[in-house]
């Protein structure tokens, strides 16, 4: 089974979709910016995240082993990454044909681990070559660290 073609640690917790975004006045009108939590994990994610080159442009898989300090569970966290892996890993994140996110408790050291996979595609049909079972490899360790 080939190897992940992007595999990175990003240390921190991850703002989820519903916390991500606030509701603040400007001129007089509601807006909806990101959360202090969602721009801090931003600026954490841009300078951690080693950009690919080039950057994929196939469809891809992605595999997210969250690692959060609490035991409130949320797997809420893919939206916000797959945003902030648009020009550092992918073109665009419609790319993203398949995702699977696991739940982990760390409590001294939030983190997320990031893979993608290009998925073949065979053109003449549109469809993957691959199996589900070959699109996301073996069952791998996720007590990993960085």
């Amino acid at each position: 089974m080939k190897d992940w073609d992007y595999d990175a640690w990003i240390l921190g917790e991850p703002a989820s979709a519903k916390n991500q975004r606030r509701i603040v006045s400007i001129q007089n009108k509601p807006r909806l910016i990101k959360s202090k939590k969602a721009l801090d994990y931003c600026k954490a994610f841009a300078l951690q995240a080693k950009p690919l080159d080039p950057l994929i442009e196939t469809d891809v898989s992605i595999r997210i082993d969250a690692f959060y300090a609490s035991r409130r569970p949320d797997l809420a966290c893919l939206d916000i990454i797959m945003d902030l892996l648009q020009s550092v890993v992918y073109l665009n994140d419609r790319q993203v044909k398949a995702a699977q996110v696991f739940w982990n408790l760390d409590r001294e050291n939030p983190r997320v681990r990031i893979r993608v996979r290009k998925i073949p595609v065979d053109c003449s049909t549109g469809t993957s070559l691959y199996k589900p079972s070959m699109i996301w490899g073996t069952t791998e360790s996720m007590s990993e660290n960085p």
